[in-house]
């Protein structure tokens, strides 16, 4: 199969919701605390949501809410100069989405139906299936 040709794949990136704002804003994404591994699972087309389960990093109040939905543009990873930090970045093209809480897609994803589902965030990326990625499309462009 020539890399053309291979299927798209969905992934749900675990982000704060302060920095998916920010990363929406600029088109791009950002995971792992600008690491490129996670990036580097990603090809243009592929599908990213984010979840996030908290509003900002340090946080000890849940917010749990699907927060964006885009697709990656191309496959350049770059790094991003902001000082001493110096994260590696994609380009996302991003939907006009409004954020969905947890609770009220639970029931229909496949993603958390297996017990201890959450434990899988911990690696703030996670492959999502087509049927996840449908309701959670719909819910957040309703």
């Amino acid at each position: 199969m020539a890399a053309g040709d291979r299927p798209m794949s969905a992934w749900l990136g675990v982000v704060s919701a302060e920095h998916v704002r920010r990363a929406v804003a600029l088109g791009i994404a950002q995971i792992g605390h600008g690491q490129r591994v996670g990036l580097a699972r990603m090809h243009a087309g592929d599908t990213l949501i984010y979840y996030s389960p908290i509003e900002r990093m340090g946080d000890k109040v849940p917010l749990q809410q699907f927060t964006a939905f885009g697709t990656v543009s191309d496959d350049e990873i770059w790094q991003a100069e902001e000082g001493d930090f110096k994260p590696f970045r994609r380009h996302v093209a991003y939907l006009p989405t409004i954020p969905v809480g947890l609770a009220g897609v639970r029931d229909r994803l496949h993603l958390t139906a297996e017990p201890n589902w959450g434990y899988q965030l911990r690696r703030g990326l996670v492959l999502l299936d087509a049927h996840d990625v449908d309701v959670l499309r719909q819910a957040m462009t309703a």
